[in-house]
């Protein structure tokens, strides 16, 4: 496929190719930021419509009932369980990635603290360095609260860190920075070696790589719905917790979406059986229904071959760019932060710029070279690094979503970057200008 001749070829043949029509994606655009936001199904306008006019206006509060508004969290977890690797009954879409992280990552806590009989205690949570932030802000919330340490590696240390004074490991499946993906299933088994419980974060990784938490045997995991799932901006995210834990403590925001009578009105807490107890407050039923639309395209992909069919595509997709790049665009200073090796990849493509310094003589023009990118209908997006004081480069981020990406797309998106730093165009004044979100 190194031409773009080929590309369109081998689109035309792709099993997973009618899946594309599913979504609303505006002509002209190359959009590969599905990892940050996924794009709007065409049924979705639809949908939130039919939710507004008629169940919330016309059905009114007996939609609650009448429109099955009341279990929408549960039915929307069974129905991508599978996706995940989990059974009937263990997900639930609710709240955000950030608020189930808190769920999980105390009641982790909690369960190290209360139910092992350790000879020492377990004095530390364990995390990478480069995690998603708001992972670490959270974990470092509760190391406060429960007089933990918050210890932060880097990858490679992982093997020597697990030891017996460690409670928790919290990692990304896959780095949002540089696509790294963990081996979950012998990071999980090291960590319970050593007595260590694991809450991972899906967020890049839930419908967009195989993952299966009970073959892994995992203990707690949490993700977001408006990545790879194209739930909409800021719709709910999913909690899992392995039945094992599921019923052994509280989780710390116990509503009343959590009780177990919910309408018996009862002025004591009394937890749902099962993962229901992880929800908190009224649901937002129509966020919940807009997500329903992205979900049902991985229903609907189950036809063309599922999580099988999307990988190998992913794969080829990754492999495809990263060696368009590396063939196109050499002399510019591009250098690769995501792994090559396909078995610790993600279904992302981090790039890094190693010379040519922005307009104003800091950094690395890596914003700027995203900026000229989007200014021509090519959307990726930019991850700041630690400004040359540590191991972490500017990143020039690509997401490769194999529902809607073409090899046509990645052709072309290459040689747009291969024009915009042949001819320059990034270190226009308009590109270096910072906007609020990157």
């Amino acid at each position: 496929m190194t031409t773009l001749e080929a590309c369109r070829d081998v689109d035309q043949h792709e099993p997973l190719a009618p899946l594309r029509h599913l979504f609303d994606l505006p002509e002209g655009v190359i959009y590969l930021d599905g990892n940050s936001l996924g794009p709007l199904p065409k049924a979705t306008a639809a949908r939130v419509t039919d939710v507004v006019q008629r169940e919330w206006g016309q059905g009114l509060i007996r939609s609650w009932n009448d429109a099955g508004w009341i279990d929408l969290p549960q039915r929307l977890g069974d129905q991508f369980a599978p996706w995940i690797g989990a059974k009937p009954g263990e997900v639930v879409f609710t709240d955000t990635t950030s608020v189930n992280l808190y769920k999980v990552l105390s009641a982790a806590i909690r369960l190290s603290q209360q139910e092992f009989s350790d000879p020492a205690p377990r004095t530390k949570v364990i995390s990478e360095r480069s995690n998603f932030p708001t992972d670490l802000y959270i974990a470092e919330s509760l190391c406060k609260q429960h007089n933990l340490e918050l210890v932060l590696i880097e990858p490679e240390e992982l093997p020597t860190c697990l030891t017996t004074d460690v409670a928790v490991l919290l990692l990304s499946h896959v780095n949002y920075r540089t696509g790294h993906m963990h081996d979950m299933n012998q990071v999980t088994r090291d960590a319970h070696a050593q007595g260590v419980l694991t809450v991972w974060d899906l967020a890049h990784a839930a419908g967009a790589v195989p993952v299966d938490l009970n073959a892994a045997n995992a203990d707690y995991a949490v993700g977001c719905s408006y990545k790879y799932l194209n739930g909409g901006p800021g719709a709910p995210a999913f909690v899992w917790v392995h039945a094992r834990h599921t019923d052994k403590f509280w989780q710390p925001l116990s509503g009343w979406f959590g009780h177990a009578e919910q309408f018996a009105f009862n002025s004591d807490y009394q937890p749902a059986p099962g993962i229901r107890r992880y929800m908190c407050g009224t649901q937002p039923m129509i966020a919940l229904s807009a997500l329903q639309c992205g979900l049902d395209i991985f229903s609907e992909a189950e036809k063309y071959g599922g999580m099988t069919a999307l990988r190998r595509k992913s794969v080829a997709l990754t492999d495809l760019f990263i060696e368009l790049v590396e063939t196109r665009c050499a002399g510019y200073g591009l250098g690769l932060a995501t792994p090559r090796d396909i078995f610790a990849r993600g279904s992302q493509v981090c790039l890094t710029r190693d010379d040519g310094a922005g307009v104003d003589g800091q950094g690395s023009g890596a914003y700027a070279i995203v900026q000229a990118l989007i200014a021509r209908g090519v959307i990726g997006d930019f991850r700041k690094g630690d400004g040359g004081n540590g191991p972490h480069k500017d990143i020039l981020r690509f997401g490769f979503t194999p529902l809607y990406t073409r090899f046509e797309d990645v052709w072309n998106a290459v040689e747009h970057l291969r024009q915009v730093l042949e001819s320059g165009e990034w270190q226009k004044p308009e590109f270096n200008r910072i906007n609020a979100v990157t």
